[in-house]
């Protein structure tokens, strides 16, 4: 049972990324699948998770409008396009799998977690 997350890297503020998260042993459509993110010295925080019922979404107030989440069932991997990034993004990234149809972003609620990926954004 894995979730191997990539994608990470260093980029410019206002520009564009996009993670991936792909899971082995066990399907991501069982439960709602999320994005998090960990600072140093800071708590890992909920971006946007997506519900496996009926995609239904839920995103963070700072990354509304700039993150979207979305699923590839056929490929049994998630993703987070992350536009306009800004220098305060750069955090280690995390993909999860709830125990629960629908989330908003609690990490309680998280039962199998990804590596982390480094995304580093400065000019």
């Amino acid at each position: 049972v894995q979730l191997q997350a990539s994608g990470g890297g260093l980029v410019q503020p206002g520009n564009s990324l996009r993670l991936s998260c792909t899971a082995s042993g066990f399907s991501l459509d069982r439960y709602a699948i999320g994005w998090f993110r960990q600072a140093p010295g800071k708590e890992r925080e909920g971006l946007a998770s997506i519900s496996n019922i009926d995609d239904k979404t839920y995103y963070a107030d700072h990354v509304k409008g700039r993150f979207t989440i979305s699923r590839d069932n056929t490929r049994n991997t998630m993703y987070l396009q992350m536009n306009s990034l800004k220098p305060e993004d750069t955090a280690v990234y995390y993909c999860a799998q709830a125990g629960r149809s629908y989330s908003r972003g609690n990490p309680g609620e998280y039962d199998y977690w990804g590596q982390g990926t480094l995304v580093t954004v400065s000019s």
